[in-house]
């Protein structure tokens, strides 16, 4: 294998394939990057076995071939490199020599033949899907699901079809984000749950930032809006698996085994409160309320009283807050207590600059919504108010 090809398309399509490419594996070649050279171009990809991102790059071919090499010692090279061509030659099998104007390298490398094959899905249904919505689709859910694995299925979206919608559930038992995403020209019906891990490096590769390196508004900040994406992406859906194809870039999983419980219970079916809130306002409060609110399980009463808002915290060593905010308000006066982490993370997802929040009392979930998206929504469980 011999070809060359810019320094800056092999660093992108690099750090796109590493985030399949687990940094503790059980199998060390798991560790390496698949680099194949046909054509006029080169494809890059790597697994964990549960995920797979498969990339390609323009590239002057000399000679075809592969191999597959540490994916540490590549973008080591190839990230500190400020020429604008790299050529790359393998030699003695498995070595492969990096050279550019002024750096040179040798990695130490393995047969294609070692590296575990992925293989396309047995598709089942193909549809598109528009980046624009889709990205904002899985900003408001992801979020939402369990960090951890001990109950998989919350480790995962929900995607389901329903009257001409394909909706997003997310949630953690604790709390629980829909959205419903309108689309068109899709056949059949769909029902499965895909990792939210496999979603957020979908965000990524369609053109969003990693959720953890979204900084959160700080206090007296307008949250910028988010760089979105042009076009759309195809996706495949077989039995056991999801495969998404985004301009030359490739994203392949496994989907989650499991029934996901049926959410739909726990949504209140009737309101007693409605409450039409800035977001700002919201979010400044909170943010400044939560040093004390951590101290008792991030618990805060909301209190609606006429045309206010009042918010407080409970009484601890370190002292106690509160704040008052102007809202509107349909129905009656009403109470329920929160978590202060759990509204913050909603509010760093949300680029509304008003919401609504349905109460129908302390013991029932309040239910967050915002006017650019109806019929979605994100619902938080009630904390035990104090004194009870």
């Amino acid at each position: 294998m011999k070809f060359s090809c810019k320094t800056s398309d092999l660093l992108t399509g690099l750090n796109l394939v590493s985030r399949a490419i687990s940094k503790q594996q059980t199998l060390p070649i798991l560790g390496n990057v698949l680099l194949h050279a046909e054509g006029k171009r080169c494809t890059l990809s790597g697994t964990n076995l549960e995920l797979s991102i498969i990339t390609t790059i323009d590239a002057n071919i000399e000679n075809e071939g592969g191999v597959t090499i540490p994916i540490k010692a590549i973008l080591n090279f190839v990230q500190f490199n400020e020429d604008p061509e790299i050529l790359l030659e393998t030699a003695e099998g498995t070595q492969l020599k990096l050279k550019s104007k002024r750096a040179k390298a040798i990695i130490a490398g393995e047969a294609v033949s070692e590296y575990p094959v992925i293989t396309p899905i047995e598709k089942q249904i193909t549809f598109n899907l528009p980046i624009d919505p889709l990205l904002e689709a899985l900003n408001a859910v992801t979020f939402s699901c369990a960090k951890t694995t001990s109950r998989p299925v919350l480790s995962g979206v929900y995607v389901h079809t329903e009257k001409g919608s394909l909706v997003l559930v997310g949630t953690d038992s604790y709390r629980l984000s829909e959205y419903k995403l309108a689309v068109s020209g899709m056949s059949g019906d769909i029902s499965c749950i895909i990792p939210a891990k496999v979603l957020e490096e979908l965000r990524v590769i369609i053109g969003g930032k990693p959720q953890d390196e979204e900084p959160s508004p700080k206090k007296g900040e307008k949250k910028e809006k988010k760089t979105k994406g042009q076009g759309t992406i195809e996706v495949h859906l077989g039995s056991q698996q999801i495969e998404v194809h985004s301009g030359s870039t490739q994203l392949l999983s496994r989907l989650i085994d499991g029934k996901f419980p049926n959410y739909t219970q726990i949504l209140p079916k009737e309101k007693s409160t409605t409450i039409t809130i800035p977001t700002h306002d919201l979010f400044t409060a909170i943010k400044r309320m939560h040093y004390f609110a951590k101290e008792t399980n991030n618990n805060i009463t909301f209190s609606v009283e006429g045309d206010s808002l009042k918010l407080t915290t409970q009484e601890t060593q370190l002292g106690k807050d509160e704040s008052t905010i102007a809202i509107e308000k349909q129905g009656e006066n009403n109470k329920i207590a929160l978590s202060s982490s759990y509204i913050l993370d909603y509010l760093s997802h949300t680029e509304s600059d008003s919401l609504t929040v349905e109460l129908s009392d302390k013991q029932h979930p309040a239910v967050f919504k915002t006017a650019s998206h109806p019929e979605s929504l994100h619902l938080i469980m009630p904390l035990r108010m104090s004194g009870e």
